[in-house]
């Protein structure tokens, strides 16, 4: 998509104040997807040279916005600890070619706050915080769970970044769980449910996304029984913030979301294989 109305595409080292119709370049998929007559002016953010992924010293993992999807990949093939398989999973429940891999990052599929993002699945589950820089340098966090406000809505102030995710350290030696399900074979994710298992304490984590409006992670001290895990998450969910396009209607949203919730249950406190019939 040609982007006409751009005057201006200048390097984010730059710094330069922030004026109206500006907007942060990172891949650039979605920005050159579809019509963007709001935009006058592309911040690029490939120059700043973020390292896409590095293990702290307390262990945490901090991924930068500008990680892509590839580079992610290629990280998780390397990465020796529990969680890990959940990265190339999510990775994979992309709808999307080898060439979006390579241009779509982290950030942008958060940015972004579409319902079937898997990086936003991804990091909700594993319980991440999101470092987020205002204009005028002044840094804040908040968890991924709490970023996402709604379909395509963020917790995002005028001309502020996405800098990077961090993933705890005791997050990533969890056990995980995921199902995603779509109306067709190559469709885009009309539920996807992660569970993480928590070896230290026993407690188990519930995330929802892609059926729901915005993520929804449930933390349970101890593995909950079947009704429990359905009534907490019927309660949690409100009948609108069930999603409704064309990968799906809210009551099927629903009723997969419960019941790939509850394959996770079994398959996290039992050791249990579900029925794979309509699931992938």
């Amino acid at each position: 998509m040609d982007l006409n109305t751009v005057l201006e595409v200048r390097d984010a080292r730059q710094r330069t104040p922030w004026r109206t119709g500006d907007a942060w370049l990172g891949g650039g998929t979605y920005l050159f997807s579809e019509p963007q007559p709001h935009i006058r002016r592309l911040v690029d953010l490939s120059r700043m040279g973020w390292e896409p992924v590095r293990q702290l010293p307390d262990g945490s993992l901090e991924i930068a916005a500008t990680c892509t999807i590839s580079q992610l990949s290629r990280f998780a093939a390397t990465f020796r600890a529990p969680a890990a398989p959940l990265f190339e999973q999510c990775c994979r429940a992309f709808l999307a070619s080898f060439k979006i891999w390579n241009m779509a990052t982290v950030g942008g599929n958060l940015c972004n706050g579409l319902p079937a993002g898997p990086m936003i699945s991804l990091t909700a589950a594993l319980d991440g915080s999101c470092l987020l820089q205002a204009q005028d340098g002044s840094l804040r966090r908040t968890k991924v769970a709490d970023f996402i406000t709604g379909a395509g809505r963020k917790d995002l102030g005028d001309g502020e970044l996405l800098r990077s995710v961090t993933l705890p350290a005791r997050a990533l030696t969890c056990r995980t769980a995921f199902r995603q399900v779509s109306l067709y074979g190559l469709g885009r994710s009309g539920a996807l449910v992660i569970g993480a298992h928590d070896p230290l304490d026993g407690s188990l984590a519930v995330t929802v996304t892609a059926a729901t409006v915005r993520p929804f992670r449930l933390w349970f001290p101890a593995p909950p029984g079947a009704a429990a895990l359905r009534g907490t998450l019927e309660r949690a969910v409100a009948d609108d913030e069930w999603f409704d396009d064309i990968h799906g209607l809210p009551v099927w949203r629903r009723h997969m979301a419960l019941r790939l919730a509850e394959e996770i249950r079994s398959e996290l406190t039992h050791g249990q294989e579900p029925t794979r019939e309509g699931v992938r």
